[in-house]
C-alpha cells in the first residue's frame, strides 16, 4: 500500500484539520496505512460513538478550535507538515440555519486562518475540502464546473462559496503559481464532492446516518425529502481524489493547484427514496415511512457535478459504482450494530483490489 500515489506519502509529514470527523477520520487510517507521519488538528470527535475513535489511530493529534491562531500556529511550528488537508468544518445545512454566525465563522474565518497559519509557516502543500454545494445552485440537469459561480442558498452553502472565494484569492494574492518558487513555496488547492455515504458517520441529518440508526434500534425512519436527487458515493472515491492532487503538488506541479470537483457519474444521482429501497436489499429490517413538513427548510432538490477536469487532467475515476457504494456502507453498519466490529481495514483494502484491476492511475 505504501507504493500508491508513487510513495510520495510515506514518511511524509502530514496534518489533517478535521480529522475527528467522518471523511478526516477514513483519511487519517489511509494515510497511515500508507506510512506517513498524520498528526490531526480538530475539535473533539463530534458524535458518539464515533469512527475516529472506533480506529483507535495511533497518532499524535491536538485538540484545538482552528480559529484559536495561537494554537493553530504552535502545532504548525512544532510539526512542520509539507502537506495540510484542511477538513475542518461546520458541515451541516440544517444546523446552519440555526447557528449562521457559528457556520460562518468556521467554515469561512476558520479558513482564513488555516491559511494564513500555513503561509507564515511556509506549507508546501495546501488541499482544502470544501462542498459542492458551494455553487451557485440553478436545480438544472447538468453538472456544475469547476468555473461555474460561487453561490449558495442556505448559510452552509453559502459559506463554502465563501471559502472557494476565499481560496481563489490567496491562490492569486499570495500562492500565484507563475511567482512559485520565486516568491514563495506552497501550492494551493481546493476539492469539491458530493453526497459521501461509507462506515462511521454519525452525524445528525444525515441520510445513511438516520437509516443505519434508525434499523439498529428496530424503528421507522422518517424521510422528509423522498425526491431530492444527490450525487452519491463512497468516502474513498473522493479521497482518492484528495489524495492525488495532494500528491500532484508535494511533487511541486503548479498545474495542479487549482479546483476541482470528484463525484460519481450520472448512474450515481439517485433520488432519496431510491436510496432507501436499494439500501433494503442488503438490510431487509430497514423500514421507512413518507413525511412532508411545510415548514422545513429549503435545501437543493437537485445537484450534480461535472467531474470531466479531474478525469482528463488528473486522469482520476470511480472505482465504484453507487449500488456498490450502498453495499459497503450498509454491510460496514450492519457488521457493527450486530457484531461490534467495523470493516475499515477491509473495505480500503477492497477498494484498492478494485482499483488496482481497473488500473487506476494512482495504483500504478
Amino acid at each position: 500500500m505504501q507504493d500508491l500515489f508513487d510513495g510520495i506519502y510515506k514518511n511524509k509529514p502530514v496534518l489533517i484539520t478535521g480529522y475527528t470527523g467522518f471523511k478526516g477520520s477514513w483519511l487519517a487510517f489511509w494515510l497511515k496505512q500508507m506510512g506517513a507521519e498524520v498528526k490531526g488538528y480538530s475539535l473533539p470527535a463530534p458524535t458518539s460513538p464515533n469512527h475516529f475513535e472506533l480506529l483507535n489511530l495511533d497518532m499524535p493529534s491536538i485538540i484545538g478550535d482552528i480559529r484559536d491562531v495561537k494554537k493553530l500556529e504552535d502545532t504548525l511550528a512544532h510539526f512542520r507538515p509539507e502537506i495540510v488537508f484542511h477538513l475542518a468544518a461546520q458541515p451541516l445545512v440544517r444546523f446552519s440555519y440555526e447557528n449562521p454566525l457559528e457556520t460562518y465563522d468556521i467554515n469561512v474565518i476558520g479558513t482564513l486562518k488555516v491559511f494564513e497559519a500555513c503561509r507564515k509557516h511556509s506549507v508546501k502543500a495546501i488541499v482544502n475540502v470544501t462542498s459542492d454545494k458551494c455553487y451557485e445552485n440553478k436545480e438544472w440537469i447538468w453538472g456544475y464546473r469547476e468555473n461555474d459561480p460561487m453561490g449558495g442558498y442556505d448559510p452552509y452553502s453559502s459559506s463554502k462559496g465563501c471559502a472557494e472565494l476565499l481560496t481563489s484569492s490567496y491562490r492569486n494574492s499570495y500562492f500565484n503559481t507563475r511567482e512559485y518558487k520565486k516568491c514563495h513555496n506552497t501550492l494551493l488547492a481546493s476539492c469539491r464532492a458530493g453526497n459521501v455515504i461509507g462506515g462511521g458517520d454519525w452525524a445528525k441529518d444525515r441520510l445513511m446516518t438516520d437509516i443505519m440508526l434508525s434499523t439498529s434500534q428496530g424503528k421507522r425512519l422518517s424521510i422528509r425529502s423522498p425526491e431530492s436527487t444527490r450525487p452519491w458515493q463512497h468516502v474513498l472515491e473522493p479521497l482518492s481524489g484528495y489524495l492525488h492532487i495532494g500528491q500532484k503538488l508535494l511533487e511541486e506541479d503548479s498545474n495542479f493547484a487549482g479546483a476541482w470537483n470528484f463525484g460519481p457519474g450520472d448512474e450515481g444521482s439517485i433520488a432519496v427514496k431510491e436510496v432507501v429501497e436499494i439500501m433494503k436489499k442488503y438490510w431487509d429490517a430497514i423500514d421507512y415511512e413518507i413525511t412532508r413538513d411545510p415548514h422545513q427548510p429549503h435545501e437543493a432538490n437537485l445537484l450534480k457535478l461535472d467531474c470531466s477536469k479531474a478525469h482528463i487532467k488528473l486522469k482520476w475515476h470511480t472505482v465504484w459504482n453507487s449500488t456498490t457504494a450502498f453495499e459497503k456502507t450498509v454491510t460496514w453498519y450492519k457488521n457493527y450494530y450486530k457484531n461490534g466490529k467495523i470493516d475499515t481495514k477491509g473495505n480500503l483494502a477492497s477498494y484498492i483490489h478494485d482499483a488496482k484491476t481497473k488500473n487506476i492511475e494512482w495504483t500504478r
